[in-house]
């Protein structure tokens, strides 16, 4: 019988900033193909566990593995498969929309011809089409946020890693950019780690959510679990009550 593979797999994972416990012994799973959430109010340790996962920062004890590569001794491997997208990531502004994408994508790509299809997928994703070669810094935020986007599926990545996707974004960018994540999900069969503060855009792409508070997680499960739990009619509740329990 063939051992089980997660996409992520995190067990008793802490992380420490000096005295500071960011991270307490948090545990969870997510499989192949899912759309997971992450959810918890401010410095509940989500982007901590993000930047983890993304090997960016190193744990202070646990385990965490990315579809069976550790994150620690295999980093290397774990970067080959994964793309991560920070809350705060920006681009280079005297760039082209275009001539961004081509940089990022020769970071990825030796071939010529792989190269060009993953910027043609990349435009076709962002949606900017027409202003594709406008200078970044004529961009709108949610412009941008497409394009940040674009750039971290157009690497065919088996996880992607995407930190407050829709943060600051007016409603029509915010749900253009959910419908990417859907819509790319399903398509590539990518698994997909999130972060947010939006109880709804959590509800319509999740299978599942953890929540996290003060560095713990308090509760998983599916949006439906969830709210029975809780007693709640949505998960904006269940965020409410699980903070207060908490307090």
């Amino acid at each position: 019988m063939s051992e089980k593979i997660f996409a992520i797999e995190v067990e008793n994972l802490t992380k420490k900033f000096g005295e500071f416990i960011a991270l307490r012994n948090i545990s969870f799973n997510v499989m192949p193909n899912e759309i997971f959430g992450l959810i918890g109010p401010n410095g509940a340790g989500k982007t901590t566990t993000l930047r983890i996962l993304a090997t960016l920062l190193l744990p202070t004890d646990g385990i965490v593995k990315i579809f069976n590569y550790d994150i620690i001794s295999e980093a290397d491997k774990v970067r080959k498969i994964l793309s991560y997208l920070a809350e705060d990531a920006g681009a280079y502004r005297n760039l082209s929309g275009y001539e961004y994408l081509k940089i990022v994508g020769k970071i990825y790509f030796s071939s010529k011809k792989d190269l060009e299809e993953a910027i043609e997928e990349a435009i076709k994703i962002s949606g900017l089409k027409n202003r594709i070669n406008d200078k970044v810094k004529n961009y709108s935020k949610g412009m941008k946020r497409r394009l940040q986007v674009a750039r971290t599926f157009m690497v065919k990545p088996k996880l992607a890693i995407l930190d407050e996707p829709t943060a600051g974004l007016d409603v029509i960018h915010a749900q253009y950019i959910r419908q990417i994540i859907k819509d790319y999900a399903e398509k590539m069969g990518v698994t997909i780690i999130l972060s947010s503060h939006n109880m709804l855009e959590v509800e319509n792409l999740c299978s599942r959510i953890a929540l996290i508070h003060s560095g713990e997680i308090v509760t998983i499960g599916n949006p439906k679990e969830l709210k029975e739990k809780f007693n709640a009619s949505n998960l904006e509740e269940v965020f409410i009550k699980v903070a207060k329990i908490e307090e």
